[in-house]
């Protein structure tokens, strides 16, 4: 089992406002029944929740992730979803002149704000995803290395991963006489003054390191230990469905196996809806892509830029309606409860799936949708699937439920955030073969 390197951990307690705010909010709502007397007596214990309320909600920590062209997409959405989870406050910013950064892998994320906007604001952790040219875009920011020097000589936690530790943390002098790791190809940028160290992450005091893609969840997740302790930890990894062995090859269980068949390049449609859960669409599409499948990336919206569960915005490829008239090899429903609802409730992207299912093609869901979208449909009828764990009830036929990846035939289905970048590379087993999904794996720094 792959190890974390820790020396002198450093921790928050997390305190959390929502179960004050439902309170707040009944209390409010019994208020309205009573007599004066009981009356007086509920608008006083209402101020102490109240008070209590604004105290914790002050306590959020608050995080910036900058973002620019060329960043690498799964490690800064990731980054910035699994904070969120946590209850971070998390802020992203452009150090380009616009809000919209076309990060590698054609993926277009929109930005909360640009790194000008954040020059007066203090922060509890600075993250930097990689990517290249993004982490040579963010060194070459002056901004944005003005406010993590100060953020750093403050004591504040930053966090760097991939290319990004020896590109621009150690550029800017900050990893001198630390322990630090990033992508294995650019071990050798690091100066001598850096103690070099090839675990997947390492936490060294205030400074956290990781080594890329395929090592953002286990980084996403030693950010929240920083921030808000390990029990906040463990909340936010386990209803994730992370691996419980980072490192290790993935597999999948491949029932009535049949070739998956393309004409030389395959064409893939990834639907995306406000809604989606954006590190499974992210992840699908970002491997998909260096695998080298056309990847169309298709709003189910009236707009192109949707607004994903996690609210990171991503802005899609074409309207739904565009990718109509179009032949796709597989096509492939990234989960999230309301991005799954609006699958169902997209009545031509159901016909569409219908007819690639009529037609013995290729499909495939992942997370909420093999339940919310594809089994109400009747697109999971005599096929065995898996799904998110909780809504393994709604699924008609349970006996493969418990696996991470399932292949049924022309179907394949995974359970949730912490399967997709498995859902993503058996996907690409099955188009391009196990050598291919293993390279690719490994460049990612997965296995």
């Amino acid at each position: 089992m792959a190890t974390r390197h820790v020396l002198h951990p450093f921790s928050h307690s997390h305190l959390h406002p929502s179960s004050l705010v439902k309170a707040l909010s009944r209390l409010q709502f019994i208020s309205r029944t009573l007599n004066p007397s009981q009356s007086q007596t509920l608008k006083t214990r209402t101020r102490l929740v109240t008070s209590a309320t604004a105290s914790m909600a002050s306590s959020s920590k608050k995080v910036l992730v900058p973002i620019a062209d060329g960043t690498e997409p799964i490690e800064a959405v990731v980054t910035i979803d699994v904070l969120r989870r946590a209850g971070a406050d998390v802020t992203v910013a452009s150090v380009g002149k616009e809000k919209q950064v076309e990060a590698s892998w054609g993926v277009k994320l929109v930005a909360d704000a640009l790194i000008a906007d954040c020059a007066g604001s203090t922060f509890d952790l600075i993250s930097l995803p990689g990517g290249i040219p993004g982490a040579p875009n963010l060194r070459d920011c002056l901004e944005l290395q003005n406010l993590v020097k100060n953020h750093a000589s403050n004591g504040g936690l930053y966090a760097a991963i991939c290319a990004a530790p020896a590109v621009a943390l150690a550029s800017w002098g900050l990893l001198n006489g630390l322990k630090a790791t990033c992508y294995p190809s650019f071990m050798d940028k690091f100066p001598p003054e850096v103690n070099k160290v090839e675990d997947r992450v390492v936490v060294d005091g205030r400074v956290i390191t990781s080594r890329g893609p395929g090592t953002t969840m286990e980084y996403a997740v030693a950010l929240v230990e920083q921030l808000y302790g390990k029990q906040k930890a463990e909340e936010v990894a386990g209803p994730m469905v992370m691996r419980q062995q980072h490192g290790v090859e993935f597999s999948m269980k491949d029932l009535n196996s049949v070739e998956w068949k393309s004409n030389g390049i395959p064409q893939v449609l990834v639907p995306i809806a406000n809604g989606t859960e954006e590190m499974e669409a992210l992840f699908i599409i970002d491997v998909l892509r260096r695998a080298k499948a056309n990847v169309i990336v298709a709003s189910v919206e009236n707009t192109l830029e949707i607004v994903a569960s996690r609210k990171v915005k991503i802005v899609a490829d074409v309207l739904l309606d565009e990718a109509l008239n179009l032949e796709f090899d597989f096509i492939v429903l990234p989960g999230g409860l309301g991005g799954a609802e609006a699958y169902a409730n997209s009545e031509k992207l159901i016909s569409l799936l219908k007819k690639q299912a009529e037609s013995n093609k290729l499909y495939g869901a992942l997370c909420a949708s093999p339940a919310i979208a594809l089994e109400p449909h009747g697109l999971l009828k005599s096929k065995k699937a898996t799904c998110y764990p909780a809504m393994i009830e709604k699924l008609s036929d349970k006996s493969e439920s418990n696996n991470r990846v399932v292949v049924d035939g022309n179907l394949i289905t995974s359970q949730g955030p912490g399967t997709s970048m498995e859902f993503a590379l058996s996907i690409v087993e099955k188009f391009f073969g196990r050598k291919k999904a293993l390279e690719l794996a490994k460049t990612m720094v997965f296995v």
